[in-house]
């Protein structure tokens, strides 16, 4: 069921809620990560090294996961990023209806989609609805999906589920054990992921961005392929728009197939690695964002780090534009998925999904804008007004069009319009602020896919206290 957001500014006054407070206090590093699609009812609160709470919004309470152990010294440049999908899940056995694992899945599958990795060729790249989860105790776990699938799933097939997963990096000196997964498909911490080309250290601050797929960019079906690409003689591209997005066939010849997109003429794309079945006229895909890729940003430096889960590989980026600054304390890092503005979503000069916005924080105004597609940073000197500044306290989401700003430990929140270059005022809360501290805290949660219904988060600095704020 869709709800309509009626409320019209002036005429309805926005007011702050209290909302359930967290177990335990931030602190220096602590920071919320929430990803804003729809069906995202849980946002996890790193609060330390060991200490981590799971918030879900439709029941607007808290509850304690196990410890991730984090290695390092957490404190200022903690920070992660939401993925769509679980870990991938193998399956025993089934049936065209039931998916059945030794694996110890969780009931927030239910309601959510599965979708067919490898395996049983009729069903790579399938994707059903869970309507159940049985579990036996100490055995397995039955997911029954709806509709059924072409083919009885096989042991040894995999899947995962858009449950999806928290990356956290700790901060100090980085070690095996500083950088993490949290699943929560089986509530479980997936360990010591490569810290390999990333900074001894780490610190200052830091943000994490994924890039992932919940949006299709542009659709279409192949007029040809082969190799390591795929044409659509129909397109009308500008050249290398979709570059480090990554294309996916979802029926037809290589169905199931994924590949992130290396470069793109007007009508054919170039994939990173060569298809294993190749693309022909049958083939139907999708271009999305890219859900093997993490960016990451800050430790008072210039240098931006790109993470390929696949690879388990960390590359440092080299812009063929440099960033002009570092970003320091209170820095900013978000990705503009879907602003809802038709010229941005123009599939022949794709503008949504392609870029990083960063506040540089550093008590400056200044905001930097990277692109994805072409590796490149501009210094956005136009947007007005530009007397404030951001750093130690402030807390940032990017929902739409709006970056969503707490602004240091003020309590004073705005919104960044970064289609239209302009800083709007947006609420203050007069409820006391604690002392400032480093790390998000402020996320948008929208009640449907369609946007018209969402609230901002917001959790104090050095404190408790939970508020949030509809939207108008």
């Amino acid at each position: 069921m869709t709800i309509t957001n009626r409320a019209v500014p002036l005429l309805h006054r926005k007011e702050w809620q209290m909302m359930t407070p967290a177990p335990v206090a931030t602190a220096a590093g602590s920071f919320v990560i929430h990803d804003v699609d729809d069906t995202d009812n849980l946002a996890l609160l790193v609060a330390s090294a060991t200490t981590h709470y799971l918030y879900h919004h439709d029941e607007d309470a808290w509850v304690q996961i196990p410890s991730g152990a984090l290695a390092g010294t957490f404190g200022a440049g903690a920070c992660g990023a939401r993925l769509r999908w679980s870990a991938p899940v193998t399956a025993n056995g089934g049936t065209t209806t039931t998916i059945t694992t030794t694996a110890a899945i969780t009931s927030l599958a239910i309601g959510r989609t599965v979708r067919m990795l490898t395996g049983t060729a009729a069903n790579v790249g399938r994707e059903r609805t869970v309507t159940s989860v049985l579990i036996t105790p100490g055995g397995t776990s039955t997911m029954t999906v709806t509709p059924a699938l072409p083919a009885a799933v096989a042991a040894s097939d995999t899947c995962a589920v858009d449950v999806g997963r928290f990356a956290v990096l700790s901060a100090g000196t980085l070690a095996a054990g500083s950088f993490k997964l949290f699943d929560p498909l089986t509530m479980t911490w997936g360990g010591n992921l490569s810290i390999t080309g990333l900074p001894a250290t780490w610190g200052t601050d830091g943000k994490m961005v994924a890039t992932t797929s919940h949006e299709d960019y542009a659709t279409g079906t192949a007029t040809a392929g082969g190799g390591a690409f795929l044409v659509d003689g129909g397109k009308t591209w500008t050249v290398n728009q979709w570059s480090n997005s990554q294309v996916r066939i979802t029926a037809g010849t290589g169905a199931g197939q994924v590949r992130t997109i290396a470069s793109n003429t007007a009508t054919a794309l170039t994939v990173s690695a060569a298809w294993g079945t190749s693309p022909d006229a049958t083939s139907v895909y999708v271009i999305e964002g890219n859900d093997d890729t993490l960016y990451l940003a800050g430790n008072n430096a210039v240098t931006m780090y790109r993470y390929s889960l696949a690879a388990n590989a960390w590359t440092t980026l080299t812009p063929g534009v440099a960033r002009a600054a570092a970003p320091s304390t209170g820095m900013s890092l978000n990705w503009a998925q879907r602003t809802g503005d038709p010229l941005w979503a123009l599939e022949s000069d794709i503008r949504d999904g392609r870029y990083l916005f960063s506040l540089r924080g550093g008590a400056t105004a200044a905001l930097d804008r990277y692109d994805i597609a072409l590796n490149t940073w501009a210094a956005i000197t136009t947007y007005g007004p530009l007397a404030e500044t951001f750093t130690t306290g402030s807390s940032y989401d990017l929902a739409g069009s709006y970056l969503y700003i707490r602004k240091d430990a003020t309590h004073r929140f705005f919104k960044l319009s970064v289609r239209g270059n302009l800083l709007e005022p947006l609420a203050t809360n007069l409820y006391p602020d604690g002392a400032a501290v480093l790390g998000d805290k402020l996320w948008v949660k929208q009640l449907d896919s369609s946007g018209s219904v969402a609230w901002l988060y917001s959790l104090t600095n050095s404190g408790t206290v939970l508020h949030r704020l509809m939207l108008i």
